[in-house]
C-alpha cells in the first residue's frame, strides 16, 4: 500500500518546514524587546473545542468546572440581540457610551470615570502601559490572579510578591508585610481581588481602608463580588479617592466571557490617560449590544447569581465528603481544595477521563497540591459527586 511511505514523506516535509521556522526565529528574535525573549507565556485553560478533540466527547457531554465560568448562560435578551444585530459592517462607538451610561447609573458614579474593555484583562494591561516604565514596581499578594504579573512581565516592570497568609489564616493578606514593600520598594501600583482568585477569601474592609492609606495606586479587582454577599462595591468611592481603581467583569455573573466585556472606574487624574492610550474600538459591537442586553434583565441575574451561591454550599459539602478532598470556605464561584495522600494532577486527568474539567496547582506553595472547582449547576455538581466516588 502507499500510504505509510506517503505518511513518511508528509512528516518529512514537515520536519524541514520546522527546522527552517526554528532558524528564522533563531535570526528574527533579535529584534524582539530583551525582556519579551525571557517572558514565560500565560497558560490559559483549553478551549472547549480542544478538550472535546482532547477527551473524545462532545462539549455538552463535558463539565467543565476549571475556568469560574457562569454555567447557565446569558440572559436571554443577548441572544434576542445578537440574533437582530444590524451594524456589524460599522466600527463600534470607540467610546462605548451607551454601555457606559447604563453601567454608570447600575453602579451609581458617573460616566466619566468609567472605562470599558475587551475583558477586564485589557484594562489590567492598558493600566501598566499607562503607569508603568520599564523597572517600575508592582506588589502583588499571590496566590492571586495570574494576569497582574504577568501583564507586569509584559510592560517591563518588577514584581514584589507579599504572600498571602496560609489557609489556616484564611489566605488574608499580610498588610504589615505589603506596607513594608511599599515604604521599601516605592511600588506604583498594588493589586488586591475580593473575593480572591483561587481561594475565594474576602478583603476586610479595615485591611483595605489601612492599604489606602499608602502612597501607591490599589487596583481593587472585584470580578466575583456579585458572589461574596458583600452589600456594596467600593467603586462608588473612586470618584472621591485619588488612589482607588475598581475592576468588574461581566464574565461572571452575566455569562458573557466569551464575549469579553469588562469595566473600570478610574480617579480623574488617571482615566485621561487611559483614554489617550487606549485602542479606539476596543470594544466590538456584539460585546456591547451583549452587555446591554444582560443589564436590561436584572432579575435573571440575581436569580442566577442566587442559584450558583445556593449549589456553592451543596458542593462545598460534596468535596468535604470525599475522602481526598478538603475543601476551604469561599466567597466566589468556585471553591479551592487540598488534595490529601494523592497528586492533585493525577486527580484532576482522573476526573478529565470521566469528563469533568477542574484546575490543578503547583505553585505559590501554599496551594501546591490543590485543585480549584467552579460551582456549576446542581445536574453538574451530581456528576462530579458521581466521579469523585469512581475515582
Amino acid at each position: 500500500t502507499s500510504w505509510p511511505p506517503a505518511r513518511t514523506a508528509r512528516r518529512g516535509a514537515a520536519r524541514r518546514v520546522a527546522a527552517r521556522r526554528v532558524a528564522a526565529q533563531a535570526a528574527n528574535s533579535s529584534y524582539v524587546r530583551k525582556h519579551i525573549l525571557d517572558l514565560a507565556p500565560y497558560t490559559p485553560i483549553v478551549p472547549f473545542e480542544i478538550l472535546s478533540e482532547q477527551l473524545g466527547r462532545a462539549p455538552e457531554d463535558i463539565v467543565k468546572l476549571d475556568a469560574n465560568e457562569n454555567p447557565y448562560g446569558p440572559p436571554p435578551e443577548v441572544n434576542e440581540a445578537l440574533g437582530n444585530l444590524k451594524f456589524p459592517h460599522i466600527y463600534p462607538d470607540p467610546e462605548s457610551r451607551a454601555l457606559r451610561a447604563a453601567l454608570a447609573e447600575e453602579c451609581g458614579v458617573s460616566s466619566d470615570c468609567l472605562l470599558v474593555g475587551c475583558g477586564a484583562d485589557e484594562l489590567i494591561d492598558l493600566l501598566m502601559r499607562v503607569i508603568l516604565d520599564p523597572g517600575d514596581v508592582i506588589i502583588n499578594t499571590p496566590p492571586t490572579f495570574g494576569m497582574y504579573a504577568f501583564d507586569c512581565a509584559v510592560n517591563a516592570g518588577v514584581v514584589v510578591d507579599v504572600p498571602r497568609f496560609g489557609p489556616e489564616e484564611g489566605f488574608r493578606m499580610d498588610v504589615k508585610g505589603i506596607k513594608d514593600a511599599v515604604a521599601k520598594h516605592k511600588p506604583k501600583l498594588l493589586f488586591l481581588t475580593s473575593p480572591n482568585n483561587p481561594d475565594g477569601s474576602v478583603l476586610p474592609d479595615e485591611d483595605l481602608e489601612e492599604l489606602l492609606k499608602l502612597p501607591v495606586l490599589i487596583v481593587l479587582d472585584e470580578a466575583y463580588i456579585e458572589f461574596s454577599g458583600i452589600a456594596n462595591s467600593r467603586i462608588t468611592e473612586v470618584e472621591t479617592r485619588d488612589n482607588l481603581i475598581v475592576l468588574r467583569t461581566f464574565s461572571k455573573r452575566a455569562a458573557l466571557a466569551g464575549m469579553r466585556v469588562g469595566y473600570g472606574a478610574f480617579p480623574k487624574g488617571i482615566v485621561e490617560f487611559m483614554w489617550r492610550a487606549k485602542q479606539p474600538y476596543n470594544v466590538s459591537v456584539a460585546a456591547e449590544v451583549a452587555a446591554l442586553a444582560a443589564l436590561s434583565n436584572p432579575k435573571y441575574l440575581k436569580d442566577v447569581k442566587e442559584k450558583l451561591v445556593s449549589e456553592r454550599d451543596n458542593l462545598f459539602n460534596v468535596l468535604k465528603e470525599c475522602p481526598f478532598l478538603s475543601p476551604y470556605p469561599s466567597a466566589a464561584n468556585f471553591i479551592l481544595c487540598r488534595v490529601d495522600g494523592r497528586d492533585a494532577l493525577e486527580v484532576k486527568d482522573a476526573l478529565a477521563k470521566e469528563g469533568i474539567c477542574v484546575r490543578h496547582y503547583t505553585k505559590p506553595a501554599s496551594i501546591s497540591g490543590c485543585v480549584r472547582v467552579s460551582v456549576g449547576r446542581p445536574d453538574q455538581t451530581a456528576l462530579l459527586k458521581e466521579a469523585l466516588t469512581k475515582i
